[in-house]
């Protein structure tokens, strides 16, 4: 019995070992870029001039089949008592956030402008630095480690939506960092694929609807 719990631990040391040394050189790449192009992945975005030199930039994408038009309400109604996240609520929900998702465009939440602040459950306020109708909508944590960038690229009828966070870690110790990487990253892979599939989701259904009543009307 002990000798099949010491393989059972080893196993799961040697488990353990592989994944820390496997993420950063196979798979954090993919994991911080997921659905970007290279060209998306290197591309000066505004408000990246907010946060010089971050400890983690992740820079994911996904195609809309919908105009800019139809994207852009989704994403200014975004945060805590408003529009939510549009991915995990539950997930958001255990930490406190109170997000919940809408699936309907706020008009109460779309006239948003630099120097509004967004709430995030009751953590820090983020405040809107970079507001460009349909193209580009930045917003930086109160203390200035965080800034997070959504930019919109029309395409051939399509729209690029582009997610970019670039986060500094000033302090952090080197467990801390480890448990980010290994842990957070993958984590925020998870959610904020989630949200982009539910922008993606909802700005299509917008533009269909869009168009259906133009065809009805004409």
């Amino acid at each position: 019995m002990k000798a099949e719990r010491m393989r059972i631990l080893v196993g799961a040391g040697v488990a353990a070992g592989a994944a820390t040394l496997s993420y950063p050189l196979i798979f954090r790449r993919r994991c911080l870029t997921w659905g970007a192009r290279p060209e998306e992945v290197t591309r000066e975005l505004p408000g990246d001039e907010l946060l010089r030199g971050p400890d983690i930039v992740s820079t994911r994408a996904i195609t809309v089949n919908a105009p800019p038009g139809a994207v852009w309400p989704w994403l200014v109604q975004m945060g805590s008592g408003r529009g939510g996240a549009y991915t995990y609520d539950w997930i958001e929900n255990i930490f406190g956030l109170g997000m919940h998702s809408a699936d309907e465009i706020l008009p109460q939440f779309q006239d948003v402008k630099v120097g509004d602040e967004l709430p995030l459950g009751n953590g820090p306020k983020m405040r809107v630095e970079v507001f460009d109708p349909e193209r580009v909508l930045t917003i930086r944590v109160e203390d200035g480690n965080w800034v997070w960038i959504f930019a919109l690229f029309p395409e051939d009828g399509t729209t690029r939506l582009v997610s970019r966070n670039r986060i500094a870690m000033p302090g952090a110790s080197r467990p801390s960092r480890l448990f980010t990487m290994l842990f957070m990253e993958p984590g925020s892979l998870v959610m904020e694929r989630r949200m982009l599939r539910g922008i993606k989701e909802r700005a299509e259904r917008l533009a269909r609807e869009r168009a259906d009543v133009g065809a009805a009307s004409s």
